[in-house]
C-alpha cells in the first residue's frame, strides 16, 4: 500500500470499521471490476448474452449491468458496441440511476452527463417516453456525450453545453427527476484510474466539495415540488458526499433526504448508500433527496409542425424508410440540419447552447436531403422498409466498420438500414448489388 498517500488510508480507517479497513486495503492489491450495461433500447438481455460470450453475473446495481473478465480486450470493436446495443461502464456507476428510480414519462435531467453512461442508463428505463435532457459544462466531453447518445439510438433525448446554473434558472421546477453525478477527486476510481490517485490530495477533495454544492445549488432549481433530486460522486471522501449534503440541507428546508431505496453497498447517513470494492464496485456514493411540495404534473405534449421549403422531401424520405412515421413529425430545421424533436414540450430557450435535440434527420446539402446515421441508429428492425440482416459473425460486418462497400441483394435499392442479429447499426445506398458505406469516418474501426 505504498503508493496509497498515507493521509488518504487514514481518512479511510475513520470511516470503515476495522475488518472493513482490512478488507479495503487486500481490495487496493486487485484488479479493478469490469462491467457492461445492455441497452435494452435495442437489445433484449438474451440475445446479448447469445452473442456476448464474456457476459458474466449480473452486478447487484442494476438489472441490466453484468461483470465481464479483466483480461477480456477490444470490447469497443464488437459489432453489438458499434450498434449501441451495450455500454462499458464500471460496475457501480450504474447505482445512482437505480437510486434515481426513473419511470416511464418523466421528464429527467443530468446534469453532468458526459460521456454518457448514467443519461443512456435513464434513457433506457424510459423506454422511449417523456425526456431526457442531458447537459455538460465542457465543450469537449459534450461531444462525446452527443455520440453515446446517437450510438445509444435514444429519439427522445436534449443535449446540452450549458453552465449549470444558466441552464437549472431557465428550467426551473421542469424536472420530475434530476441526477447531479458530480465531478470529484475520483477516490473511488484509484484501482482503475491511476491518474486520479496520483493528482490526489486533501486540500483538492475540499475544494470538489465545495464546487459539488455549489452544482447542487443549481440542479435544485430545476426540480419540481414532489420531485427528485440525487447527488452521486465516485469518491469516499465525507468531505465531498456527507459534508455536501449536510451543508445543502441546512440551507435548503424545502428538500428532505430520503431512503434510497436499494439493498446494495452500505448505509451513509443513515439513508443515503456508499459503496466499496467488497461490495462488488469501485466506489459510489449516492443521496436521494425529495422536494417538499404536492407534485406538479409534467407539461402536456405539443407538437410543432414546422414549415420549410424542404418539408416535402424530407417526409418523402421519411416513407420511403419507415413504414410509419414512428419518430413523429414534430420537424425543426436549424441551418443545414434537420431534427425530429421529441413530443415532450421542450423549453427551447435561447442561451443554454442546445448541441441536439431529438434525432437528426438529415442534412440539405446541394439542394438535396442527406438521411443521416443518427435517424437509423434509432430505428428498429419491424418499422424499416429496407434492411440487411447480417449474423454477428459476418465478414461484411468488418468491412462496413472499416467504411468499405458491401454486397448486397440487387434488389435493393436506396437507403438501407444495416442491422446485426435484428440491431440497427448503420446505413447505405444500395444499388446494383452493392451498398455504398454511410458509416460515419469517426465511428471506423481502423484495424
Amino acid at each position: 500500500m505504498e503508493h496509497y498517500p498515507e493521509e488518504f488510508l487514514e481518512k479511510m480507517k475513520k470511516l470503515l470499521s476495522m475488518p472493513e479497513y482490512e478488507q479495503f486495503l487486500s481490495d487496493c492489491e486487485k484488479p479493478p471490476y469490469r462491467g457492461i450495461r445492455i441497452n435494452t433500447l435495442k437489445c433484449d438481455i438474451e440475445k446479448a448474452k447469445k452473442h456476448l460470450p464474456f457476459m458474466g453475473e449480473r452486478t447487484p446495481f442494476s438489472d441490466k449491468s453484468f461483470y465481464i473478465p479483466n483480461e477480456i480486450s477490444g470490447v469497443g470493436e464488437e459489432p453489438f458496441h458499434h450498434a449501441g446495443a451495450f455500454y462499458v461502464q464500471e460496475p457501480s456507476a450504474a447505482s445512482a440511476v437505480t437510486v434515481l428510480d426513473v419511470q416511464k414519462g418523466d421528464l429527467v435531467l443530468d446534469l453532468c452527463a458526459a460521456p454518457g453512461g448514467k443519461s443512456t442508463q435513464i434513457a433506457a428505463e424510459l423506454e422511449g417516453t417523456g425526456l431526457l435532457w442531458s447537459n455538460e459544462y465542457v465543450k469537449s466531453r459534450a461531444n462525446i456525450l452527443l455520440s453515446n447518445i446517437e450510438r445509444m439510438g435514444i429519439a427522445n433525448a436534449v443535449v446540452s453545453n450549458c453552465h449549470p446554473d444558466i441552464l437549472c434558472e431557465a428550467l426551473e421546477c421542469y424536472f420530475d427527476k434530476v441526477l447531479v453525478d458530480a465531478p470529484c477527486s475520483g477516490e473511488g476510481m484509484f484501482r482503475k484510474d491511476k491518474s486520479a490517485l496520483e493528482e490526489w490530495t486533501s486540500e483538492h477533495s475540499v475544494s470538489c466539495g465545495e464546487r459539488q454544492l455549489a452544482i447542487l445549488e443549481s440542479a435544485a432549481k430545476a426540480v419540481k415540488s414532489g420531485g427528485v433530486m440525487v447527488y452521486s460522486t465516485c469518491t469516499f471522501s465525507t468531505d465531498e458526499n456527507e459534508r455536501v449534503i449536510e451543508k445543502f440541507l441546512a440551507l435548503h428546508d424545502d428538500f428532505e433526504l430520503i431512503e434510497s431505496g436499494v439493498n446494495f453497498g452500505r448505509s451513509a447517513m443513515g439513508k443515503a448508500v456508499r459503496i466499496i470494492p467488497s461490495d462488488g464496485g469501485e466506489g459510489h456514493f449516492a443521496a436521494k433527496l425529495r422536494k417538499k411540495g404536492d407534485w406538479r404534473p409534467s407539461l402536456t405534449q405539443t407538437v410543432i409542425r414546422e414549415k420549410f421549403p424542404e418539408k416535402d422531401d424530407v417526409l418523402e424520405i421519411y416513407d420511403k424508410i419507415f413504414k410509419t412515421r414512428v419518430f413523429g413529425e414534430n420537424f425543426k430545421k436549424i441551418g443545414d440540419k434537420i431534427l425530429i424533436l421529441p413530443e415532450a414540450e421542450i423549453p427551447l430557450t435561447s442561451g443554454l447552447n442546445i448541441i441536439r435535440a431529438g434525432i437528426l434527420f438529415g442534412e440539405v446539402k446541394k439542394k438535396r436531403i442527406e438521411p443521416c446515421h443518427a435517424l437509423f441508429m434509432a430505428a428498429r428492425a419491424e418499422d424499416l422498409n429496407n434492411y440487411i440482416d447480417l449474423s454477428y459473425g459476418d465478414e461484411r460486418l468488418k468491412r462496413f466498420y472499416h467504411g468499405e462497400e458491401i454486397s448486397v441483394s440487387v434488389e435493393e435499392k436506396g437507403f438501407t438500414a444495416v442491422l446485426v442479429e435484428g440491431v440497427s447499426t448503420g446505413f447505405g445506398k444500395a444499388s446494383g448489388g452493392v451498398l455504398k458505406n454511410r458509416y460515419p469516418k469517426g465511428l471506423r474501426n481502423n484495424k
